[in-house]
């Protein structure tokens, strides 16, 4: 976890909503500037908040839905702007009382004293681009749940199986019809409507954001393309969930971010279990599983690599009988100060 350690005159903290922000400007030394509630707009922020101390200032939100506007307007007036991790701000999750004017002086108070848990913000070049890849994730797995409810029916009746994929729309004629309820028909016909329907809107949408990335970052693209198991969609959702590899001093922090490690809990030399599984990009833990998976698919050479990883994991867990099972792959610590190669 990275802090914010920078010296400024002021330190501006916002407890950020959809509608309103509180905020706080404490000075280098800890005296409240200001400490009022606002209107989510940017004239409010640089005519009240901003003016007197822009000149020496950063500004510091914890990262929530509605951080994009604010990073944007920070860095068009050139104004330091610092994302707040959410899940490592223990200060404000943990307090006693809680409330907007409180959240927002301890925000400030954590940049101020260099414990502001920081946190990536996204440039807004393709910003949008992600956003839209993420929203055709998610209709994705809405097109998969209708798909499963329809087998889930057929099975619900004991009927034959499909024998083919109807994940293919040649596949699904005729199927409602299979089903003796006119009820049931119904049910199973909404279904293939809605399966038709998302099915064109993610085939617009692929060719879409398929045209801004090679707007965006052609050759990173083709890069990724290059490597067995990665295709367009997989290539498209690491360049994007990615953007930039520069911003990772260390192969481990990537990892880590990719929640492709364990952190192991210590104290007094022994240990207490892992850290959360679920810190980190979700959308990258499950590109790199899916590449994983493609990877092995009919390409010896990697199944008998990742045989001698599992022998070589056997080895070590033999050796170590008090020590857990590793886990099959290469070791990677997130303590680790190997640096990567260059």
């Amino acid at each position: 976890m990275r802090f914010y350690t920078g010296q400024r005159a002021f330190y501006c903290g916002i407890d950020l909503h959809a509608r309103s922000m509180y905020l706080c400007t404490l000075s280098r030394d800890g005296e409240v500037m200001l400490h009022q509630n606002l209107p989510t707009s940017p004239d409010a922020l640089l005519l009240k908040a901003v003016a007197p101390y822009r000149t020496d200032l950063v500004v510091g939100v914890e990262c929530i839905f509605t951080w994009y506007w604010i990073a944007d307007f920070c860095r068009s007036e050139g104004i330091e702007f610092v994302l707040g991790h959410a899940l490592t701000m223990k200060a404000i999750h943990g307090a006693k009382v809680k409330n907007d004017k409180v959240d927002s002086h301890k925000i400030a108070a954590l940049l101020r004293g260099g414990t502001f848990p920081m946190a990536y913000v996204y440039p807004p070049e393709m910003r949008p681009t992600r956003d839209l890849l993420r929203r055709r994730s998610y209709l994705v797995r809405r097109r998969a749940d209708l798909l499963a409810h329809v087998q889930n029916t057929n099975s619900q009746y004991n009927l034959p199986a499909f024998g083919k994929k109807i994940a293919q729309k040649m596949h699904r004629e005729g199927i409602a019809e299979r089903f003796p309820h006119p009820e049931v028909q119904r049910s199973i016909e909404v279904d293939i409507e809605l399966i038709d329907h998302l099915s064109r809107l993610l085939e617009g949408l692929r060719r879409d954001i398929q045209r801004s990335a090679r707007g965006h970052d052609p050759q990173a693209l083709a890069l990724l393309r290059t490597v067995p198991g990665i295709g367009s969609t997989l290539s498209l959702v690491i360049l994007y969930e990615i953007q930039s590899i520069d911003r990772f001093e260390r192969v481990q922090d990537f990892c880590s971010y990719s929640r492709l490690v364990r952190c192991a809990h210590e104290s007094a030399g022994k240990r207490s279990g892992n850290g959360p599984r679920k810190i980190g990009n979700a959308h990258l833990k499950w590109a790199f599983s899916e590449a994983a998976v493609l990877f092995l698919r009919a390409n010896p050479q990697g199944m008998k690599y990742k045989q001698r990883l599992r022998s070589a994991s056997t080895v070590r867990a033999r050796r170590s009988p008090s020590s857990p099972t590793a886990s099959v792959g290469p070791s990677t610590s997130c303590s680790s100060e190997r640096r990567p190669s260059t």
